[in-house]
């Protein structure tokens, strides 16, 4: 009833191991799952998935044939960019938080904040990565703001605010936040697959379709001990007293 992890060489003995490790949340509790470092659990998924291919043009799984790997029953996580516009040349009118209403495709839309130095900044908006993307490698990431997404941001700011003028709009910064689904795949949510709707590209009426955060326990990994959260954007790990 205990998790024992390897760390830089060293065994740790835990009653309980919570893993809420953002953008790697997921890489990180299969690396425990698996018995494994970060490194290995890659090169056993790459076989897995390789032997899995190999199955699947045997058609052996569909005669479940080929055993699966039952250690690795968490969702994987997916990944959307935020970009950041700072408002210049011009005075904002805001003297307080704007919050438009949600962004269909996920995210709560650009919105405006001020910041202790006055300055107003808009954003994020929401830039799906692919859904193979590994968010867990700093590396991998583009942290760059396109300054060609600038037209999505004044066609969401005149929205509710008509007066923003041409120009006066300049890349800040961006960040990238788990999620636990993504467009291109509708069913990327744990225990979905058969819940399809047959609804259409896009949004789903599915209320496992847009899944918000998941904190995973035994249920779902077989570990006692082990609590994994999954799809925490910010700030739910920072501020929440719940979670």
């Amino acid at each position: 009833g205990r998790v024992r992890l390897r760390v830089d060489g060293v065994e740790i003995d835990c009653e309980n191991v919570i893993v809420c490790a953002g953008l790697a949340s997921d890489k990180i509790a299969q690396s425990i799952l698996m018995g494994t470092t970060l490194r290995e659990m890659k090169e056993r998924q790459e076989q897995l998935l390789q032997q899995q291919q190999q199955n699947d043009a045997n058609d052996n799984l569909k005669n479940n044939n080929h055993p699966k790997d039952t250690r690795m029953q968490l969702p994987k996580q997916y990944y959307a960019k935020g970009n950041y516009f700072k408002l210049e040349n011009q005075k904002s009118p805001f003297t307080r938080l704007i919050y438009p209403l949600p962004d269909p495709k996920g995210g709560l839309g650009v919105h405006a904040t001020m910041d202790l130095s006055g300055s107003t900044r808009f954003g994020p908006d929401v830039q799906w990565l692919p859904p193979d993307f590994d968010g867990s490698e700093d590396e991998n990431i583009d942290w760059n703001v396109d300054a060609e997404r600038s037209k999505l941001f004044y066609d969401a700011i005149r929205e509710y605010w008509p007066g923003l003028e041409d120009g006066n709009l300049v890349p800040d910064y961006s960040g990238v936040r788990p999620k636990l689904w993504n467009p291109d795949l509708r069913n990327s949510c744990s225990k979905s697959d058969n819940n399809d709707d047959g609804g259409d590209e896009g949004v789903s009426n599915n209320e496992n379709w847009m899944k918000d955060f998941m904190i995973a326990g035994p249920e779902y990994h077989g570990v006692k001990g082990l609590i994994v959260l999954l799809g925490m954007e910010s700030p739910g790990l920072t501020s929440s007293l719940a979670v």
